[in-house]
């Protein structure tokens, strides 16, 4: 009878297809175990990208604290040297008069010079010449502006009715309406940032709340332009608005801010 023998067993006691199997296993348990984890990254990642963007703004009343007036006055006269003459002495019935009504901080500006002209025709003197047309300067007009700073708006307000006194006197005085200027607008802008900022915030609880949600952190916020406007006005510009026309203002300041959501 022929002799049976025995399978050859390696030494390390594993058969080879077994041990292939073993490392396939532990190679697709890895990649699970690697998936999972990537995914619950992306995961993560998706669920800090979401974000809620709001816009907030503040708004304060204010009341202009300085007052810009301006006037001018012209003199004439036949010769340049007339016309000084004459603006000279106006000069000193304007000067009295704003020192009449205790405004000390004026400023008078430079003359300006304008040429009175009149046109005059010198008729042909032969067959088949034209007419001439000459300019002649008949007068000169001599303009000077004076300016007024202050902070008592009362006072600018009268001043300005008053100036038909100087008419009164022979002086051609025309006075423009006052500019009133809000100086501290800097210093609002930043309290008023941190007042829109805030809204921004407090709307965009509101708006996560209602979905259930939760605001993370503040993750961007760009300040608007800012706008001083005449009170209860809607003007609004993409360049801002400063206005000069009226006493009582509205200072807005806007900000869009952007929260990322949990």
């Amino acid at each position: 009878m022929a002799e049976q023998r025995e399978p050859i067993v390696p030494m390390n006691g594993i058969v080879k297809p077994h041990l292939l199997g073993l490392l396939a296993g532990l190679f697709l348990a890895a990649g699970l175990v690697l998936s999972a984890a990537l995914v619950t990254r992306a995961w993560l990642k998706i669920a800090e990208s979401q974000t809620i963007n709001v816009t907030g703004s503040a708004r304060k009343a204010v009341q202009s604290d300085l007052v810009i007036w301006r006037g001018s006055y012209t003199a004439d006269g036949d010769t340049l040297l007339a016309a000084h003459r004459n603006l000279r002495a106006d000069l000193a019935k304007v000067e009295d008069f704003l020192k009449g009504r205790q405004m000390t901080n004026y400023l008078i500006g430079s003359v300006s010079i304008k040429e009175l002209q009149a046109t005059s025709e010198l008729k042909a003197t032969q067959k088949g010449e034209s007419d001439i047309t000459q300019q002649k300067t008949i007068a000169y007009r001599l303009t000077q502006t004076v300016e007024v700073r202050s902070a008592e708006v009362n006072r600018i307000t009268r001043l300005e009715q008053d100036t038909t006194s100087l008419v009164e006197q022979g002086v051609m005085f025309t006075a423009s309406a006052p500019e009133y200027i809000y100086t501290r607008a800097g210093e609002t802008k930043i309290e008023m940032l941190a007042e829109a900022t805030k809204d921004a915030h407090d709307r965009a609880v509101q708006i996560a709340s209602q979905s259930g949600r939760a605001l993370n952190q503040l993750r961007s916020a760009r300040m608007g332009v800012f706008q001083i406007t005449p009170l209860h006005s809607s003007l609004t510009s993409s360049e801002g608005v400063n206005d000069t026309t009226s006493l009582e203002k509205t200072v807005t300041a806007v900000v869009t801010a952007s929260f990322s959501l949990r």
